[in-house]
């Protein structure tokens, strides 16, 4: 565990970007299929919207695996649960890269997404104990930081790799460094931490709170608008924005490093004033949303909105996640897990309203209308975050046998001094 120093100088303990690292490999392989779908359908034999199953079934996993999981490994340690994970996630990408029944991929993803939900749901936890009360929301926003690292760095260099080597080389890749990435966890997670003694009544327990809901509300809506329209932005730059076909994976990159750039932020301001971060930056996801529609007619506009919209959007993240956490009190882990299965159900329910949307009269646009409904409609629970903030004091669960106290969320820890 860090020293009281190190944590007033600023620095996050090690384990904290050891677990990052962990979650830059699970964001690859839920993200980079999508690139490897025609070559994974042809080899397998079957159609390539058949083969989107594929990337269907993990997100359903980790929508009902990540608080399955949860609820499953509460009596093993913390250190323990989190190499099973990703013992298991190495086993089942070895599974599918050596397989030739579409059926057996598509159980191995299921498993691999298990395993996926088990390791955030856990990890969250981890880095928010290790981290302490003040730099919680920062150390969360590191660890969520490897999610969308994998889409600007893993992502594109998966489906690069794919097309030379086949979709099964990042598979063999992905088991390797997961292989490699559980023995550095095993190193890293300190030996003598052990799960407390809580039972799966007292998770369950835990989520009477109302504000936990609050929490998971806002987690849904803020990536369901984001990833609505995220979802269908390449037709929308090359038939509306102007921008030619081979210079949209460029504006994907300027998308990802918008929410790179936007998680960084939420983890290091959320810790100080939660509820002024995340109410800023969901307004101005909702404002360059609408604007999307009216000013996506030329390329330069309608890159600097995908852009703003990914660093608004993500600054939202890490801090509702840290919230949900510290609503949780002494049974996180279950809270951690739902946190992981609201912004996958905000992905895939958002995902879907934009596919509809773009069906009707509202054309290319409807994506970037229903995204920015959705992101407006984030500003409601965060609302009332904001205004029933100062009649609880919520605990953030640490590793020490005496856990230092927490402000309430509304006005954040105050940090140490520097």
């Amino acid at each position: 565990m860090p020293s009281a120093a190190s944590t007033r100088a600023g620095k996050l303990p090690f384990v904290v970007w050891v677990l990052a690292a962990g979650t830059f490999l699970m964001g690859t392989t839920e993200f980079v299929i999508a690139g490897l779908l025609p070559e994974i359908a042809s080899d397998l034999g079957t159609s390539v919207p058949h083969a989107g199953l594929l990337i269907t079934a993990f997100a359903i996993g980790m929508i009902v695996g990540g608080p399955v999981m949860a609820l499953a490994t509460l009596r093993l340690t913390r250190r323990l649960t989190l190499v099973a994970a990703l013992a298991v996630f190495a086993l089942g990408h070895v599974v599918a890269a050596l397989s030739s029944s579409f059926t057996v991929v598509l159980a191995a993803r299921v498993v691999t997404a298990l395993a996926t939900g088990a390791f955030w749901a856990v990890g969250f936890v981890i880095v928010t104990a290790a981290a302490g009360p003040a730099r919680a929301t920062r150390a969360v926003g590191v660890m969520m930081g490897g999610l969308t690292l994998a889409n600007v760095i893993g992502v594109p260099i998966g489906s690069f790799v794919g097309q030379y080597t086949g979709w099964r080389g990042p598979f063999w890749a992905l088991a390797v460094l997961a292989g490699l990435a559980a023995v550095f966890v095993g190193r890293f997670i300190p030996r003598t931490e052990q799960r407390a003694g809580i039972s799966v009544r007292a998770e369950v327990r835990a989520l009477r709170q109302g504000r936990l809901w609050l929490a998971l509300a806002a987690a849904v809506l803020i990536m369901g608008g984001v990833l609505a329209t995220y979802t269908y932005i390449t037709p929308l730059l090359t038939d509306r924005a102007g921008v030619p076909a081979g210079a949209v994976p460029l504006v994907l990159i300027v998308f990802g490093l918008g929410a790179l750039g936007g998680t960084a932020i939420g983890g290091r301001l959320g810790d100080r004033r939660p509820m002024a971060t995340t109410l800023t930056a969901a307004a101005v996801t909702a404002l360059a949303l609408f604007l999307l529609i009216p000013l996506s007619t030329g390329p330069v506009t309608s890159v600097a909105l995908v852009f703003l919209m990914a660093l608004a959007g993500f600054t939202v993240n890490p801090v509702v996640t840290s919230l949900a956490v510290r609503f949780a009190g002494d049974a996180p882990t279950l809270t951690s897990a739902l946190t992981t299965s609201a912004y996958n159900t905000g992905i895939a329910a958002g995902s879907a309203l934009a596919g509809t949307a773009m069906n009707t009269s509202l054309g290319l646009t409807g994506p970037a209308l229903v995204g920015a409904v959705s992101a407006a409609l984030t500003l409601l629970p965060l609302i009332a975050l904001a205004l029933t903030g100062t009649r609880q004091q919520p605990r953030i669960v640490t590793q020490r046998t005496a856990p230092a106290p927490a402000h309430d969320d509304t006005t954040a820890p105050v940090p140490a001094r520097h």
